[in-house]
């Protein structure tokens, strides 16, 4: 199946692609790498998850959240790359901010992991770094930027 077949499959829908708030591109593309500016959970203009993971975000509700980040990079893609000219997702960069007893950032990320290879397949295996952040913009809880390999 192809990533469109599998967002239906999961009756999954991609929000409207976020625009910068600042001055750079969402996707920049060299040769045959498409690198992605940071993604939050956002829903067509809409701001979910706010506050820190541990005090006023559960580990569940960080999952959620970083769900919602992997399906404004799809939707990036298809928007400014297509998911046709996708060889694979290289790697993601995930910034959260938490409270300072809490310390289960790898299950929250696995919200994105698993929603990469549950719509990409093959070419959602990717690898990962997750940095702990004092403050991330607007208050969200959690942040994410990826690379893909482009054809």
């Amino acid at each position: 199946m192809n990533a469109l077949e599998n967002l239906a499959k999961y009756n999954l829908k991609l929000p409207n692609p976020s625009t910068p708030g600042g001055s750079y591109v969402s996707v920049n593309i060299r040769e045959s790498s498409a690198y992605l500016a940071i993604q939050f959970p956002i829903v067509n203009s809409e701001h979910f998850y706010k506050g820190r993971l541990g005090n006023e975000l559960s580990t569940e509700e960080g999952y959620n959240a970083m769900q919602l980040c992997a399906m404004n990079v799809l939707a990036q893609i298809n928007d400014k790359v297509g998911f046709d000219r996708i060889v694979g997702l290289n790697h993601i960069d995930v910034y959260y901010q938490a409270s300072s007893n809490w310390d289960e950032a790898p299950k929250v990320v696995d919200g994105a992991s698993d929603l990469f290879l549950k719509i990409l397949e093959e070419k959602g295996k990717h690898s990962r770094a997750i940095f702990g952040v004092q403050h991330l913009p607007l208050n969200f809880s959690v942040g994410l930027t990826a690379s893909f390999t482009i054809k």
